[in-house]
């Protein structure tokens, strides 16, 4: 159902139960200032079935957590270190922003499917924990998704989508 095949309970060990990794800073030296260390069913067996998993975001000053989905879970956001400006669009028709500063201690909830984001306002790194109500959450970044389809979306789909040149859409293209 949820793509991964249930172990046989006579071969379950400890270590289908356990990860080592979420204490390892993320290399956040990219395009986008931010690396994110996932616990989920692909690195931890045993929690196939379970419905929840998390997952930890490094971000360096000014990095970025790009606008993304997680389609099959809700997400919330725990600040670690560090000071975010977090948020999420609600859907059509509305498309509001709900958007907040965070600080360490502080929590945020992303409702499951829809598009959020997380930025880094303070002067040194921040690192959040995030626990998501699927062992599978899976992620969709916009961006990359959008710009970065192979094959590509049309240019001329793409250049009236968002008001924009076709050689804008060619460029933004090339670069996903």
């Amino acid at each position: 159902m949820n793509g991964f095949a249930c172990k046989n309970p006579t071969t379950v060990r400890a270590n289908d139960f356990s990860f080592s990794g979420l204490h390892i800073p993320g290399n956040t030296a990219n395009a986008v200032g931010s690396a994110v260390t996932s616990a989920t069913v692909t690195q931890i067996p045993g929690l196939n079935t379970l419905g929840i998993s998390m997952v930890r975001v490094d971000y360096a000053p000014w990095g970025i957590n790009p606008p993304h989905t997680h389609p099959r879970g809700t997400e919330i956001l725990t600040v670690i270190k560090g000071t975010l400006e977090v948020g999420f669009v609600t859907s059509n028709p509305d498309n509001r922003l709900i958007s907040k500063i965070l600080r360490k201690g502080d929590v945020f909830v992303f409702p499951i499917g829809l598009i959020h984001f997380q930025r880094n306002v303070g002067h040194g790194n921040a690192v959040a924990i995030a626990a998501l109500s699927s062992q599978n959450p899976g992620v969709i970044t916009v961006a990359n998704s959008v710009f970065g389809s192979k094959p590509d979306i049309s240019a001329d789909i793409l250049a009236k989508a968002f008001q924009l040149d076709e050689s804008i859409v060619r460029k933004l293209q090339w670069t996903f």
